[in-house]
């Protein structure tokens, strides 16, 4: 039989601590659904009131790039000379861009 068979899915836990603030990475835990994940994660990562917003996430639905592909996966985004405006007109009248 499999050590993980039957096992509750693992979920990630994002909290904010302050309006305003962005959610930030606290933790994992397992739950059998995502009610009870976001119950156990204010129980587990909120216990004084430090955050005013929970999100979880299964960890299997997350998907990321990795550190080592840094240069490759961001690079072609320099080939596309329309995401920088540096051939546009902008009027004077138009702060910081």
């Amino acid at each position: 039989m499999s050590e993980n068979r039957g096992a509750w899915p693992l979920y990630e836990v994002f909290v904010r601590g302050r309006r305003g603030l962005n959610h930030v990475h606290v933790g994992s835990l397992r739950a059998a659904d995502r009610r009870m994940a976001l119950t156990h994660a204010r129980d587990l990562y909120t216990r004084r009131n430090e955050g005013v917003s929970i999100w979880v996430v299964r960890a299997e639905d997350i998907g990321a790039s990795a550190p080592d592909e840094k240069d490759p996966f961001f690079e072609p985004s320099a080939d596309k000379v329309y995401r920088h405006p540096t051939f546009y007109d902008i009027p004077e009248d138009v702060p910081h861009i």
